[in-house]
């Protein structure tokens, strides 16, 4: 069976379970996730794990994400991008370096709203299926980190649009990033374009376009091996003792191993399972072997 990433140049106008639906038939497989969800007018670099891979999937979702951002200004909308219905128009005309300056307030550990157009749960309600409704909830901030956030390009004849590179941690909604910035500026804003540039470690030149995924003859052929998604984490090759404690499940002695996260192998180079070392005993975060 299949197993292993495939790192999707997600199109505009499909949902991320979309990408997975489509997927499942590709590879003849029912274990396939995505690793952070895209907004169907979203593009760009979705982490899309088949078979027993699945099992990492949580990772790439905890990792942080790179966006190029289109902010178009004067313009709220009542899902904070350009999609949705047209709440207000005000005048914007404001500089590249006026926006630059906004931008240092959004830039650190921040709080934000997540908007009413959102899978998240409120008393055990999607609050897009209220939003829906006409109905508004009140929602608690949520920290998030706003890594890097710089003005890329200005459009030419235009005052009000502009493109944002943004380096986030998981959480963050780059349209209400949008909106808090044209709040900030007293214009409004909206998001008016989204490109994932990068995910768990993956960047736009891993990525497959469906129509080059659908083309394949062979498209287990593109699948990443599971452990390119752990590369930042040192390898660690396990004795045939301690192999066998890891495919048991059971915590190995190793007085001097250093503290941290380790990819263990097992001697034949098979991909056994991301550790951790504390205290002289490795133990297994998540095992990834077939059973």
């Amino acid at each position: 069976m299949p197993s292993g990433i495939l790192i999707v140049d997600k199109p505009e106008g499909w949902t991320s379970m979309d990408v997975c639906a489509k997927l499942r038939g590709v590879f003849h497989e029912k274990r396939v996730g995505h690793g952070g969800t895209l907004d169907p007018m979203a593009t760009g670099v979705l982490p899309v794990f088949v078979g027993r891979a699945t099992r990492a999937a949580e990772f790439a979702e905890k990792s942080d994400k790179e966006y190029i951002a289109g902010i178009k200004l004067g313009v709220i909308t009542n899902t904070q991008d350009i999609t949705g219905e047209v709440l207000e128009r005000r005048p914007a005309q404001v500089s590249r370096e006026r926006l630059e300056t906004a931008l240092e307030q959004f830039q650190g550990d921040i709080m934000q709203v997540p908007p009413m157009y959102s899978a998240i749960k409120i008393n055990g309600k999607k609050l897009y299926e209220l939003a829906r409704k006409g109905r508004e909830v009140e929602r608690p901030a949520r920290p998030v980190t706003i890594r890097g956030l710089t003005v890329l390009d200005q459009k030419p004849d235009d005052g009000s649009d502009f493109f944002l590179w943004v380096h986030c941690s998981k959480g963050t909604y780059i349209r209400t990033l949008c909106h808090d910035i044209g709040q900030y500026l007293g214009c409004g804003g909206c998001m008016s374009s989204l490109r994932r540039a990068a995910a768990a470690g993956f960047d736009g030149e891993d990525a497959w376009p469906m129509e080059r995924i659908l083309a394949a003859e062979h498209p287990e052929e593109l699948l990443l091996p599971v452990d390119s998604l752990f590369q930042g984490r040192p390898e660690l090759l396990l004795s045939p003792a301690v192999e066998k404690k890891v495919r048991n499940g059971m915590t190995a002695v190793l007085p001097d191993l250093a503290p941290g996260e380790y990819r263990a192998y097992a001697q034949s180079g098979e991909f056994l399972a991301l550790c951790r070392a504390q205290g002289g005993k490795l133990s297994t975060i998540k095992s990834f072997f077939e059973v």
